[in-house]
């Protein structure tokens, strides 16, 4: 077992076991990727301030998320194809987080089913959707995750169209793939991973195939796809959508303050401060900086999550510093999964909550509902100064 002591390390090790089409998929972002490197590089302006002669002792991570106890303020955000990292990656990345404390989120574009994951877990999970025409799709989807008692539904408000990501067209990752000879020959490589995914029936959208009207084989899946993103959506769609799940839920992708204060009236129970880790419109802001605006807007009327760019638990410190209470890990659980399977995830999360408990210590705080910019320098003009 190697020495693990960040997520840097479980990424070089992801890079060097899974097929190249799977691990851009991952680490990659739309058109230039400028918001995809940004969503991480402006992390590393906001800096901490080290305290001393303070009581360390008595340490506590634990918090809540929409009302649910957690071991740390951090869930694991939904990534589509995540069955593709790893054999069974949903039902192993769902394990880890059940063990940890921490809330999973399968994804609608997942390979193993709402019903694969349920059937290997004991805890309720999150569901996250699209925002479809479908409305009997829609329905059924819904059902089915009811039956699985999927806890909160997840609503992803930013795909209404797909970002251009160049990587994934030249690998060829599409529906069906389209592979050439130097993505044949990088598989023939990765002969570990591929002795895991024959041992697995799990090798397809599992929520979609055998679900949706007419989605019989790869082929299908891709003409399904483009017709049933809602290009139409607004909030008064969304609104139905919530009606339809009538339960707790969550809107992803919020990254403007009117648009919080929508989600907010609309009686969500959380948003996630979002641009869908670079994936979507590039030249985007990055999370951390479009945070503070939308705290300002409605940080006392709504529950604010930050989503896109977390790889440490200094990460996750700084959002909960500057007011969410919750955050997301999408390609650091991602890059454990693709390195060590299920224990990889384990290891991002003891990665994770160790950075998070430690430097909260060093910062002079023992507990994260406690947390305040108090412990922050951040730098003038954070948020940017546009006319």
């Amino acid at each position: 077992m190697p020495v693990i002591t960040t997520i840097a390390d479980l990424k070089r090790l992801h890079k060097r076991r899974t097929p190249k089409m799977f691990y851009d998929y991952a680490e990659s972002g739309s058109w230039t990727e400028q918001t995809f490197r940004e969503n991480t590089s402006d992390f590393d302006q906001i800096r901490f301030k080290q305290r001393v002669a303070v009581d360390m002792t008595n340490r506590n991570t634990a918090s809540q998320m929409i009302g649910q106890n957690v071991a740390m303020p951090v869930a694991l955000a939904p990534v589509g194809l995540t069955g593709m990292q790893c054999a069974d990656g949903e039902i192993k990345a769902a394990r880890a987080a059940e063990k940890f404390g921490v809330p999973f989120t399968l994804s609608t574009m997942s390979i193993c089913s709402i019903e694969d994951v349920a059937e290997n877990t004991t805890n309720p999970f999150w569901f996250q959707v699209y925002t479809l025409k479908d409305d009997d799709f829609m329905k059924r989807l819904f059902d089915r995750a009811r039956a699985a008692k999927c806890s909160a539904i997840v609503i992803t408000l930013d795909l209404q169209i797909m970002g251009q990501r160049h990587k994934d067209l030249k690998n060829g990752l599409s529906a069906p793939p389209k592979f050439t000879a130097a993505s044949i020959a990088d598989l023939a490589t990765k002969w570990g991973w591929g002795i895991e995914m024959l041992q697995t029936r799990r090798r397809f959208f599992g929520n979609i195939v055998g679900h949706a009207q007419g989605v019989t084989d790869p082929s299908s899946l891709a003409s399904w796809i483009a017709e049933a993103f809602d290009h139409a959506l607004d909030w008064d769609r969304v609104a139905q959508l919530m009606k339809m799940w009538d339960g707790p839920v969550i809107l992803k992708g919020i990254m403007d303050a009117d648009d919080a204060r929508k989600a907010a009236e609309l009686g969500a129970d959380a948003i996630i401060v979002s641009n869908h880790g670079g994936r979507q419109l590039d030249g985007a802001l990055s999370s951390i900086r479009a945070l503070p605006a939308i705290m300002d807007a409605v940080g006392d009327k709504v529950e604010v999550h930050l989503d896109s760019g977390i790889r440490s638990g200094q990460d996750v410190l700084k959002a909960l510093a500057m007011g969410a209470k919750g955050t997301y890990i999408g390609r650091a659980f991602v890059n454990g999964l693709g390195a060590m399977g299920e224990k990889g995830v384990t290891s991002a999360l003891e990665v994770i909550h160790k950075e998070l408990d430690l430097t909260m210590a060093l910062c002079g705080r023992r507990d994260v509902n406690t947390l305040d910019k108090d412990i922050l320098l951040i730098p003038q003009g954070f948020e940017g100064q546009w006319q």
